[in-house]
C-alpha cells in the first residue's frame, strides 16, 4: 500500500516522532469531539422536536469563538504551546462527562447542552492555535503539502467513524453511553499529549498581550491572499454548512440507517479527495484551487438539499466532501508555507475564527431559515448562494486568484527560515 499509488505521502508521520503522537492523539480527539457533536443534536431534536433550537446551538457559540480564538493564537506565540493543549484537552474531558451525567437524569436538561456546548467550543479555540503551529513546527517544509493532506484523513476518518457510530449508538443505546465513550477517547488522547516535550515560546512576553494581539492582525491585514482563503470559508460554511440539519433531512426517508449514512456522506467525499491527493503536488496556483472547490461545496449542498432521493442526496454529499477537502489541502498548505514560525499561533487564531465561526453562523441560519420556510428551501439556496458568493469574492480579490506558491516572496522567506532553523 504505497503512498504513490494511493496518492498519500506518509513521510511527515516517518520522519517525525512528535508529529505522530500529536496527529494520533488529534484523531482520538477528533473522534471523540465528532460523536459527541452529533449526540448533542440528536439529544436536542429528542427533547424539543425544534429545528430551531438545533439551530441555536451555532448562535451560542459565536462569542465563544471570537473571544477565545484570538486569545488561544496570542498564548499560542507567548507561552508552551504543549501545555495550553494537554490544559484544553482536559476540559474537552470533563465537559464531556458533564454531558453523560446529565444525559443519566430521568429529565436531561436542555439548557446544559448549550452552557456545555460554549465550554467546548471555548476549549477548542483556546487549543486550536497552538496544534495549528506545532503541526508547522514539527513537519519539514517540504513536507507541509503532505502533512495537509494528512490532516485531511485524520480528520475525515475520525468525520466518519464518530458520527456513524455515535448516530447508531445514540439511537440504539442513548445519548449517555456514546458520552462516556468520547469520554474514554480524550482520556487516550492526553496519555501521548502529555509524552510531547516542552515547546519553547516563539515570542519573548516582554510586550503586552494586545499588543501581540495587534501585531498579529497588522500582519493579516498585510496578506489579502491569506485573509482571501479565511473569507471563502467563512462565506462556504456561512450559507451551506448543513449537519444539524441531517436528523430532519433524514426523517424523509424510511430507511433506519439513514441518519448514520448521511453524517457519513461529507467525511466519505473527503476522504475519497485525500486519498487521491497526488495530483496536487503539481499544482502551484493554490488560490484558483481554492476557489473551484468553494464552489464545488456550494453546488454539493444544494444537490443535498433539493434531491428527494437518499441516493443523490448522498452524491451531493460525497461531492461537497471532496471539494472541501481539497479546499483544505490547499488553504492549509498556504497557510503553512508562507506565514512564519513566530506569528504562526496569532494566524491560527484568525484561521480557527474564519472555519469554526461559519458552521456556528450557518447551522443557525439554516436552522432559521428552515423553519421559516422548509429544510428543502433553506439547504438548496443556502448553496446556490454559496457558489455564487465564491465567484463574486474571486473577482474582489486578484492577490487571492494569483497566489503562486513557486514565485510567493513569503514562501520564499519561510522556507528560508526553516532551513536556517534546522
Amino acid at each position: 500500500m504505497s503512498g504513490s499509488r494511493f496518492g498519500l505521502d506518509l513521510s511527515p508521520l516517518r520522519a517525525s516522532p512528535a508529529y505522530r503522537r500529536l496527529y494520533v492523539a488529534g484523531f482520538f480527539s477528533a473522534l471523540g469531539g465528532q460523536a459527541t457533536y452529533v449526540t448533542v443534536a440528536y439529544q436536542l431534536k429528542v427533547l424539543t422536536g425544534s429545528t430551531l433550537a438545533v439551530g441555536v446551538l451555532g448562535l451560542v457559540d459565536v462569542a465563544p469563538l471570537l473571544i477565545f480564538g484570538l486569545y488561544g493564537g496570542v498564548l499560542a506565540d507567548r507561552f508552551d504551546r504543549r501545555k495550553l493543549i494537554v490544559a484544553m484537552e482536559l476540559v474537552l474531558l470533563l465537559t464531556t462527562a458533564t454531558l453523560a451525567l446529565n444525559s443519566a437524569r430521568a429529565h436531561p436538561a436542555s439548557w446544559l447542552l448549550y452552557v456545555n456546548d460554549m465550554f467546548i467550543v471555548a476549549a477548542g479555540s483556546l487549543q486550536t492555535p497552538s496544534l495549528t503551529a506545532l503541526n508547522q513546527r514539527f513537519v519539514a517544509h517540504d513536507l507541509q503539502r503532505a502533512a495537509s493532506a494528512l490532516a485531511n484523513v485524520r480528520m475525515t476518518t475520525a468525520s466518519i467513524i464518530g458520527p456513524a457510530l455515535g448516530g447508531l449508538a445514540v439511537v440504539a443505546f442513548g445519548p449517555g453511553w456514546v458520552f462516556v465513550a468520547t469520554t474514554l477517547a480524550y482520556v487516550f488522547s492526553l496519555s501521548l499529549l502529555f509524552s510531547l516535550a516542552p515547546v519553547a515560546r516563539e515570542e519573548r512576553a516582554t510586550r503586552s498581550q494586545l499588543h501581540s494581539l495587534l501585531e498579529g492582525l497588522r500582519y493579516a491585514k498585510s496578506r489579502s491572499d491569506v485573509v482571501g482563503t479565511y473569507v471563502v470559508d467563512l462565506i462556504a460554511m456561512t450559507l451551506a454548512y448543513p449537519v444539524l440539519m441531517m436528523p430532519f433531512v433524514a426523517a424523509r426517508f424510511h430507511e433506519a440507517y439513514a441518519l448514520s449514512l448521511l453524517y457519513c456522506g461529507l467525511p466519505l467525499g473527503a476522504l475519497l479527495a485525500s486519498l487521491t491527493s497526488a495530483w496536487t503536488r503539481r499544482v502551484r496556483r493554490y488560490g484558483r484551487v481554492i476557489v473551484f472547490a468553494a464552489t464545488g461545496w456550494g453546488i454539493g449542498i444544494a444537490i443535498f438539499g433539493y434531491s428527494t432521493s437518499l441516493v443523490v442526496v448522498m452524491l451531493g454529499l460525497v461531492v461537497a466532501g471532496g471539494a472541501d477537502a481539497v479546499s483544505g489541502i490547499f488553504r492549509q498548505s498556504m497557510w503553512n508555507e508562507s506565514i512564519t514560525t513566530d506569528v504562526r499561533g496569532r494566524m491560527g487564531g484568525i484561521e480557527m475564527i474564519s472555519y469554526a465561526l461559519g458552521p456556528t453562523v450557518g447551522q443557525f441560519r439554516a436552522g432559521a431559515m428552515a423553519a421559516w420556510t422548509t429544510i428543502r428551501f433553506s439547504l438548496t439556496v443556502g448553496g446556490l448562494a454559496c457558489s455564487g458568493s465564491i465567484v463574486a469574492l474571486a473577482a474582489a480579490l486578484p492577490s487571492l486568484w494569483r497566489f503562486d506558491a513557486s514565485s510567493d516572496p513569503h514562501v520564499a522567506e519561510v522556507r528560508a527560515r526553516r532551513a536556517h532553523e534546522s
